[in-house]
Formats: structure tokens, C-alpha cells, sequence
């Protein structure tokens, strides 16, 4: 035992936005108590002195069909992780999102006696489709710290785990003073490989279409450095120019400028509306996406709609890429300044909520919902 920390920590983060998650998480547990950590991360938390026990691309799956499709890869990955944490003896796991791979190494350690607390940050969306998941998890983890304030109601509700409503990064940042936009056009089609399949083509054509009727718009795509290449393959052959930019700076510079955005629905649309930029949300579904939204009795899928519950965002869920669904709406949305403002004035909504929570509901800081899970140990 390393007498030299006052706590272990275990983190695994299985995909870019939950690196992100797990880098503030360290940083901010740095400040409060010495820690040694171990874990499973990326580039963010590796900058927080996480040194990952394998690539973490390797968990960077989305649906059934790409779990499915690297099934031998994450088993033997969970094995790993189980066996790592057992050996380690941490004071406390935090999972990060990665919602199948984090259930099955929660099984694992529960079986194996592990009774310390596990806290799952980024819960699965029981609000949305199989609510029965929550009652499942609930043996499995001490606490869920929820992104957004309407799920702790909701898992309650459902008799999950204790839930509480820790906020998300894209809220915690410098907000962007509202100003004069530039004839800037985002492109956000997504940063997992089957999201890209999906998108990318109908995103050019999109482009494309939009050049025609708005030559001046300049069009950018932020993306991530380990899918540059491919995204950059890709827009050479689309019939507009395309700015790739990857790095923080462009990125940021990007949002502050841009006049309107294309974005699949996901983590990039709060980005968006945290910066103030208006958009159209879309998103095309693979094959086992389209049998649970069969099931599904969802008003809204992009996440700022789902926030304040009301239709601020234009959105179409697509069952194949059909750039003439979401032509029409980006066509009025930058034709239409009144428009934007809405979207604008409806984004300050958000961001409230995000920052403060409601009554019920108040936000907390995830730093401090691991200390207090961490109040019983002290390692001397």
C-alpha cells in the first residue's frame, strides 16, 4: 500500500466527451486530497497525469450493432479492467458514460466481492428507452451523477440508484458575450466511426446546397485529431470547400464566429448552445437504433429540446440520410434573424437550468459527491 496518498481512485472513460468528464473530475480531486490514480482514459485525462492501462479507443462503441461487432474485444477488456481494479484495491471506481462496458465490469466486481463504492458519472437514458434498466443497475452502484437535471426525478421515479445532478462541462466554461456573427457555417457530423458512415455524405450535400444559395457562407468542421485523416478524405470530394480544424483554439474560435450550425444530435449541440450558436439537429439511425425508436415515446431527441422540455431546436431523426429533410430548416433558420434570436434567447434558458438546476433538483459538484462517498476512508 502507497502510504504516500491519502486515496485511491479508479476512472475509465470509454470515449472523448467521458475523457473530458474524467479530466475535470481529476483536476478537481487533485485539489481537494492526494490521490493515486489508475484507470482507463484518453487524451484529456492523460494531461491530468492518467497514465491508461489500454487504448481507449478500444471501448469507443455506440448501439448495438457496434457492440456486437466487437464483442471478443471489449469482453476481454472487462476482464482487464475487473482484474486491474481488484489488484489495485481502490477506495472508490468511477465509470464514466461507456453505459454497456460500465455495467459489465460493475457485475464483475460486485460478483468478486468488491464492495467499496462504484459511481457511474453519465447515466443511461432510462428516460428514454428500457426504464426497466434502472431497477437493473441499482445493486450495482452507489450513486449515478446525472448530466442533466430532469434524471435524477426520473430515476427515482424508476427505482434506480441514488442520483444526483452534477452538470456538464460545455456549462462550466467562460460563456461567449453574444455579438456580431460572421458568415461562418458549422458542420458537426458526429466523432464516433458509425456516426460518420452515417452522416458525412449528407452533411456534403447539405454544404453543397447551402453554397448555392449562400455563396458567401464559409464552412468549418470541428472535428477530433484521431479521425482527421478520415474526415479529411471525406470532405475532399464533397462540391464545397471545408475548413477541418482540430485543434482547441480553431475550434473555439469557431464557435464564437459562427452565424449557424448542422449538428447531430448529441454532447455537440450543448457546445453549441452554450457558445450561442443557432442550429438544426439531425440524426440518422443504424438498423437496431430504428426497432427502439419504434418503442419510443420520446417528444424530443436533442438534448437542449429535452432540457426545457419545448421545441427550440429544430430537429429531424432520420431513418436514412435525406439531405431534404434538413434543407428547409437551415434554409429558414438563416434566412430568418428573428429566428436565430429565439434559439438564442432560448439557449440562456439552458444554460440556467445547467448551471443552477432546479428547486427539486439542485446542481452539485461531481467533486464533491466523490468526496463525500470517499468520507469513510482515509489511507495512512
Amino acid at each position: 500500500m502507497n502510504k504516500e496518498h491519502d486515496y485511491r481512485l479508479f476512472v475509465l472513460a470509454g470515449e472523448v466527451s467521458g475523457d473530458r468528464l474524467g479530466a475535470g473530475l481529476l483536476g478537481a480531486l487533485g485539489e481537494r486530497a492526494s490521490f493515486l490514480f489508475q484507470g482507463v482514459g484518453g487524451e484529456e485525462m492523460a494531461e491530468q497525469g492518467l497514465v491508461s492501462l489500454f487504448p481507449m479507443s478500444d471501448l469507443a462503441v455506440m448501439g448495438y450493432v457496434d457492440v456486437v461487432r466487437r464483442l471478443p474485444l471489449l469482453l476481454w477488456r472487462v476482464r482487464q479492467v475487473i482484474a486491474a481494479i481488484m489488484r489495485f484495491d481502490p477506495d472508490l471506481v468511477v465509470l464514466v458514460d461507456a453505459q454497456v462496458f460500465s455495467k459489465l465490469v460493475a457485475r464483475g466486481l460486485r460478483k468478486r466481492g468488491f464492495e467499496k463504492p462504484i459511481l457511474l458519472y453519465s447515466g443511461p437514458t432510462v428516460w428514454a428507452h428500457k426504464p426497466e434498466r434502472a431497477r437493473a443497475i441499482r445493486p450495482l452502484y452507489d450513486e449515478v451523477l446525472a448530466l442533466f437535471p430532469f434524471e435524477p426525478p426520473v430515476m427515482d421515479r424508476l427505482g434506480g440508484p441514488a442520483c444526483s445532478f452534477v452538470g456538464h462541462p460545455a456549462f462550466g466554461e467562460k460563456r461567449v458575450p453574444a455579438g456580431e456573427r460572421e458568415e461562418l457555417f458549422l458542420l458537426m457530423p458526429g466523432s464516433r466511426i458509425g456516426e460518420l458512415k452515417r452522416h458525412m455524405g449528407m452533411f456534403g450535400q447539405v454544404a453543397g446546397q447551402l453554397h448555392i444559395r449562400y455563396p458567401d457562407l464559409r464552412f468549418v468542421l470541428p472535428t477530433l485529431g484521431h479521425i482527421e485523416a478520415r474526415v479529411r478524405r471525406e470532405v475532399a470530394n464533397w462540391p464545397v470547400d471545408v475548413q477541418v480544424v482540430t485543434s482547441r483554439t480553431d475550434r473555439s474560435r469557431a464557435f464564437m464566429t459562427a452565424r449557424a450550425a448542422l449538428s447531430v444530435a448529441g454532447t455537440a449541440t450543448l457546445e453549441l448552445c452554450a457558445a450561442g450558436v443557432p442550429m438544426v439537429a439531425t440524426y440518422v439511425m443504424d438498423v437496431a437504433m430504428k426497432q427502439i425508436e419504434k418503442r419510443l415515446d420520446l417528444k424530443f431527441f436533442s438534448l437542449p429540446n429535452l432540457i426545457l422540455d419545448r421545441p427550440l431546436v429544430p430537429e429531424r431523426l432520420l431513418d436514412r440520410p435525406r439531405p431534404e429533410a434538413v434543407l428547409p430548416l437551415l434554409q429558414d433558420l438563416l434566412d430568418n434573424p428573428a429566428a436565430r434570436d429565439a434559439q438564442v434567447a432560448g439557449f440562456r434558458d439552458v444554460a440556467t437550468l445547467m448551471t443552477q438546476g432546479t428547486a427539486a433538483c439542485p446542481l452539485q459538484a461531481p467533486v464533491d459527491r466523490v468526496m463525500a462517498h470517499l468520507g469513510a476512508f482515509r489511507r495512512h
